[in-house]
């Protein structure tokens, strides 16, 4: 796991670029538009010049007729291992940079909001590590192809902060509890999982990304099904074998579980009484985490879950305000990114929180003053374009109802989706599961 992996960091006068290839690379072919991050060496670590490079041409695709399609991808083997913690914490500690983050944080969420309400197909390859402002840059985009190096996780809490860049929406739409525990316990998605969670909609070797590169900026009036149905062609087949599926059976059970309520230590007593390996595991990896970061993170998607792209944006950027500048993120930061020692959080224990005072009264409901704006006004509650992934556990039990057996739905959603690979693994699991 990296430890770059939360929002994104201003830098005025940044010029260590200046003398070097571009930080993000920009490629036009036919209607096609790329944005290569190009931080190899930095995992494609996201700093305010970058952002600064690919919002303006986000903006001016989605003006033009010429740009039909707009992809985002990494150079190396990272998408985007997010942002750099370091310069965060510098920024709060020297009051005169206070007002650059400001527009850091300001400038992101509006961009996030951007990426998701763009009428521009949008197409985000995450070929490698995917984590932190990197999940956020492809969480709300309406193409999101994982191949057999992708790495997505949402690890801010083991640093002291919160899982952000729209954590919230897209970690609080995955089926069941699987959000929470993602988010808690800032696990890694690997491979076909990302498929599977409903973290990526579709699933393609890498040795054919260039090749749907190609075909992609052939098409000259590229609709959004367009799209899906030009990726389907490069997508595994439908007998492909996937790798270790672990996001399954009894474990995945276990999640909603365990994960369904409101408190995280009664989260914690039930992974206690479970007593299995996976809750053991889920436990020590929770413990790890700071307890503040942990409650608020599982606040905020519980909140999350109820509230629309904007309110949930709206909501992290008012927790952007106030989680920054207590003890813990700049003690994470410290001690994992600049000591590599282990952190010693401020309070220690989940129990020495109070949900309501200590959560929800000095976070969420603090006195702030800045108001977020979105150059976009659409909004929604689910993503758009859902239906090109593999279907949630909420269509596949709406189907059951009709075709009564597990192969008959099957059979249904195989046609819904056009022969999709996962979707027999997955309406199987979700039929087994929910009838044990």
């Amino acid at each position: 796991m990296t430890c770059r992996s939360l929002p994104l960091v201003f830098k005025r006068g940044f010029a260590q670029q200046s003398t070097i290839e571009s930080s993000v690379l920009i490629k036009k072919n036919f209607g096609a538009r790329q944005l290569i991050l190009n931080r190899p060496r930095r995992l494609n670590a996201i700093d305010m010049e970058m952002v600064d490079i690919i919002y303006p041409n986000l903006r001016a695709w989605e003006a033009s007729e010429q740009a039909k399609i707009v992809f985002l991808k990494g150079t190396g083997r990272a998408l985007c291992a997010g942002g750099d913690v370091k310069d965060v914490v510098n920024s709060l500690k020297d009051p005169a940079k206070h007002r650059d983050l400001e527009h850091q944080i300001d400038t992101e969420y509006d961009m996030l909001h951007f990426m998701g309400t763009m009428k521009t197909p949008y197409i985000a390859v995450m070929d490698g590590i995917t984590m932190g402002a990197g999940g956020g840059f492809c969480s709300f985009a309406p193409f999101r192809i994982a191949t057999e190096n992708t790495q997505f996780a949402m690890p801010e809490n083991a640093i002291g902060l919160f899982c952000d860049v729209g954590a919230s929406f897209f970690l609080s739409r995955l089926d069941g509890h699987l959000g929470a525990y993602m988010g808690a316990t800032s696990r890694i998605v690997k491979g076909e999982d990302a498929l599977f969670a409903g973290l990526a909609t579709h699933f393609v070797p890498s040795s054919r990304l260039e090749a749907l590169e190609a075909r992609l900026a052939e098409l000259d009036h590229a609709t959004h099904d367009m799209v899906h149905r030009a990726i389907e062609e490069f997508e595994v087949e439908r007998d492909h074998t996937p790798g270790m599926y672990t996001l399954q059976g009894k474990d995945r059970k276990r999640m909603d579980e365990c994960f369904k309520h409101e408190k995280m230590e009664d989260v914690m007593d039930a992974l206690k009484e479970d007593g299995s390996q996976f809750s053991k595991d889920t436990m020590d990896a929770i413990l790890k985490r700071s307890p503040t970061s942990v409650k608020i993170t599982h606040e905020h998607i519980r909140k999350g879950s109820r509230l629309s792209l904007k309110e949930c944006l709206q909501m992290e950027h008012r927790l952007w305000q106030t989680v920054p500048f207590s003890h813990d993120f700049i003690e994470g930061v410290t001690s994992h990114v600049v000591n590599k020692t282990q952190p010693k959080w401020n309070p220690s224990r989940l129990e020495d929180l109070d949900l309501e005072q200590d959560i929800r009264v000095r976070y969420f409901h603090a006195n702030v003053k800045r108001r977020l704006h979105f150059t976009h006004t659409d909004d929604f509650h689910l993503l758009p374009f859902r239906r090109y992934a593999l279907p949630s556990e909420k269509e596949i039990l709406e189907v059951k109802k009709v075709h009564r057996t597990v192969a008959d739905t099957v059979a249904w959603f195989e046609k819904d989706r056009n022969g999709k690979f996962g979707v027999r693994q997955k309406v199987e699991d979700v039929l087994e599961r929910k009838s044990s």
